[in-house]
């Protein structure tokens, strides 16, 4: 994960992630009132005729949903890894980032 301050109006700090083909960014913005609030934006290289564009999807996180979003999250993923897969090796990413390997996602 990249992370960054932002200097751009209204973009107090930016982190990036890597995932396979997605790349992920979470920026903290604020609001002319001096609110606070998150975008998570997934965005995708998809290939055309012509050469390729981003297909960019985005969610708008408000302060006073981030803990039940943060618990929703936390509870699907605890789902996922102990009830569906519990035999995956989530962690296999990571080793192939740290070893400079290719994706195979």
């Amino acid at each position: 994960m990249e992370d960054h301050k932002a200097n751009s109006r209204g973009e107090i700090y930016s982190a990036k992630v890597k995932a396979g083909k997605r790349t992920y960014y979470f920026d903290v913005k604020s609001t002319r009132s001096n609110d606070y609030y998150l975008t998570i934006t997934e965005s995708k290289k998809r290939f055309k005729d012509d050469g390729f564009t981003y297909e960019k999807h985005k969610i708008f996180l408000y302060k006073e949903d981030f803990n039940k979003f943060l618990n929703g999250l936390q509870e699907t993923i605890d789902y996922v890894k102990t009830e569906l897969m519990p035999d995956f090796d989530y962690d296999r990413q990571d080793r192939h980032d740290e070893e400079g390997s290719p994706s195979s996602y």
